[in-house]
């Protein structure tokens, strides 16, 4: 691991570049701040502490689980490529220490947590369009924020600065950022093909197939590249927004996964208004909203994976670099088989040519 250290004077400097030239900055969202300055986004919001920041203590397991008395946020999970909020309150919280996860599994705020990625925690106070906007932001060691959470018209403003104040951390030393080292994954071809797809074949539940990757070393698009059909289909990236607004259309429940690495947030249910504008393809609905770059995705790959209730099929999208954008699987609960509704959806999607 590599690291960086911004001592005080530089993160002092940092916020007075961006208040001494407000042109510059106008408009731009916090992470494109940061950009524009050369510093990751944990750096640029660790700078700005005691004025529109404030530190909270590193113990992510006390954060979530004081969460519920909040009353309903909305929860924000990024990566590059997508953006996925959701509208709800936390409960049916749990925590698996063992395997350093947690989840909180209700129906409208729906997440996967991977606590050694939760490295410091922050409250931002802005201003935006005229009007005082608070999160409480959390931050791998890279500076990548993995997951906020916003004040809503209906959260509980009292309970929220509670929130705040009895957890504050008074330690001031700068955001410290460490490299995580990439992976190596295994080269393909050196795999024992005929195992591999035997092993996907006898799957029993789809989060096998995590045991999977790891057993041959392979990421997740190396994976369906060796899969073979029907296991794995490479399809058009556009019928992604084809999907989506039959979807919205047959009123067909639906599951989107975004994640970062952090976190998994999960929406279950109908999608209504798709709007696609520019580069953006969006959900624009009361509690959901999806915001996907479609100039992102270079690869989409309708992937079949056998279960105890029969075979569960999703719609996996993927940047130029191999990484996970986002991920379609229809409305499902463990016992059930999939909805007849989302494999129709699926079949409308063509397989590119081999």
């Amino acid at each position: 691991m590599t690291s960086s250290l911004l001592p005080d004077s530089t993160s002092t400097s940092l916020r007075q570049r961006w208040l001494s030239q407000p042109e510059k900055f106008a408009g731009l969202r916090q992470i494109e701040i940061a950009h524009a300055l050369g510093v990751s986004e944990g750096e640029w919001v660790d700078a700005c502490c005691g004025h529109e920041s404030q530190r909270l203590a590193d113990d992510p397991k006390a954060f979530l689980r004081d969460l519920p008395a909040l009353g309903e946020v909305m929860v924000l999970t990024r990566n590059p490529s997508a953006v996925h909020e959701k509208t709800g309150r936390f409960d049916h919280i749990e925590f698996f220490d063992r395997m350093q996860m947690a989840q909180v599994a209700n129906h409208e705020v729906d997440l996967r947590i991977f606590l050694s990625h939760w490295y410091r925690l922050y409250a931002v106070t802005v201003e935006k369009n005229g009007e005082v906007q608070k999160s409480l932001q959390v931050f791998d060691s890279t500076g990548t924020a993995v997951h906020k959470i916003f004040m809503k018209p209906a959260t509980d403003a009292a309970a929220w600065e509670a929130f705040v104040s009895s957890r504050l951390n008074e330690d001031r030393t700068p955001f410290q950022t460490l490299m995580i080292p990439e992976k190596v994954f295994a080269d393909p071809g050196s795999i024992n093909l005929a195992d591999f797809q035997t092993s996907w074949d006898t799957m029993k539940d789809t989060h096998e197939f995590f045991g999977l990757l790891r057993r041959f070393n392979l990421d997740r698009k190396q994976a369906l590249h060796v899969a073979g059909s029907p296991r794995a289909e490479q399809v058009d990236p556009a019928g992604i927004v084809q999907l989506l607004e039959a979807a919205a259309s047959r009123e067909a429940p639906i599951m989107v996964f975004v994640g970062s690495r952090g976190c998994i947030q999960i929406h279950t249910g109908a999608v209504q208004k798709i709007v696609c504008f520019k580069h953006w393809i969006n959900i624009m609905d009361e509690r959901f909203n999806l915001h996907l770059r479609g100039d992102h995705i270079s690869e989409a790959w309708i992937v079949r994976k056998p279960t105890v209730d029969g075979t569960v099929t999703s719609l996996e999208l993927y940047d130029p670099e191999g990484r996970e954008i986002a991920m379609f699987f229809g409305e499902r609960k463990p016992g059930q088989k999939e909805r007849q509704d989302w494999r129709e959806l699926i079949d409308t999607l063509k397989p590119l040519p081999l």
